[in-house]
């Protein structure tokens, strides 16, 4: 059987009771754990990359620990620009911690050296690696044995996805970024982000990406510099679930809140396979 994780961001929880954008953060997080743990128990661990919370307050970090901890599972919980450094240390023992005290930290699986990084500016919605964080990767990253892989995790991307008002707040430091993973990229299987509250997967140079939606709303595809307005939507949450073996690393983002209809591809006895699906009633 193949390494199984679990992917979930941008969960955005806000004090308990209080909706967010006409959303219950909390009861949608919880929908989310309820699915994971009747489908994806068996899974090793779960990854949140990030803006745990919506406004970094300490009630709602202690909202966010209260729903994790029906989770199966055990989790990372890494920061994102929604959140706020210490208060979400003092809250969680699942979010890393280095020795400046930034919220990053590894994890040694079967598959590789997972790298869980801190993209947090206070001051700003967009990313930002200092040069203390960006010399803990290098190090982490030069200390691992010379045959070893790696899976990185980062709330903000280090790259344009194409969506502009995203895009304008990524990470600052990109070409700082890629100058330290720079002699590692061969060996990087994959990165995960959040942040961008979107599906979307490609190649960021030769290395495998990937990023999906939010637990709670989402931003709207729009890919127009132009467009007058940076808009949010209503549009179905999801958490990724990721199947790894040695030759394969394999991303499904799943919509746990769907509830459009299920049917059997193949007929019932005695139906003809072709009036079984040109009949088909809709709903």
């Amino acid at each position: 059987m193949p390494f199984k994780f679990i992917h979930l961001t941008d969960t955005h929880l806000a004090n308990p009771g209080l909706t967010l954008y006409g959303l219950d953060p909390r009861a949608r997080l919880d929908a989310a754990i309820a699915d994971i743990n009747k489908h994806q128990s068996d899974a090793a661990f779960a990854v949140v990359t990030g803006d745990l919370t919506h406004w970094g307050e300490a009630e709602s970090y202690a909202n966010f620990a209260e729903a994790m901890a029906a989770l199966k599972i055990p989790y990372i919980a890494m920061v994102g620009n929604h959140d706020k450094r210490v208060i979400c240390l003092d809250a969680l023992k699942a979010a890393p911690r280095d020795a400046n005290g930034f919220v990053q930290g590894t994890r040694t699986t079967e598959h590789g050296l997972f790298v869980f990084l801190d993209t947090l500016d206070e001051t700003s919605h967009a990313g930002e690696m200092c040069a203390k964080r960006l010399g803990w990767l290098a190090n982490t990253l030069a200390a691992a044995p010379a045959e070893q892989e790696f899976v990185v995790f980062m709330h903000h991307p280090p790259f344009p996805v194409g969506v502009h008002a995203m895009d304008e707040i990524a990470l600052k430091q990109s070409a700082e970024f890629a100058e330290v993973i720079a002699p590692y990229r061969a060996r990087i299987r994959h990165l995960f982000f959040g942040h961008v509250h979107r599906p979307i997967f490609g190649s960021y140079g030769k290395i495998p990406f990937s990023t999906l939606r939010g637990t709670n709303h989402q931003v709207w595809f729009e890919l127009d510099v132009a467009a007058s307005e940076h808009l949010a939507s209503h549009e179905p949450p999801a958490y990724g679930v990721v199947l790894i073996d040695d030759e394969n690393l394999v991303v499904h983002s799943h919509d746990f809140l769907d509830e459009s209809l299920r049917f059997p591809f193949e007929p019932p006895a005695g139906v003809d396979g072709r009036d079984y699906a040109l009949n088909f009633p809709a709903r």
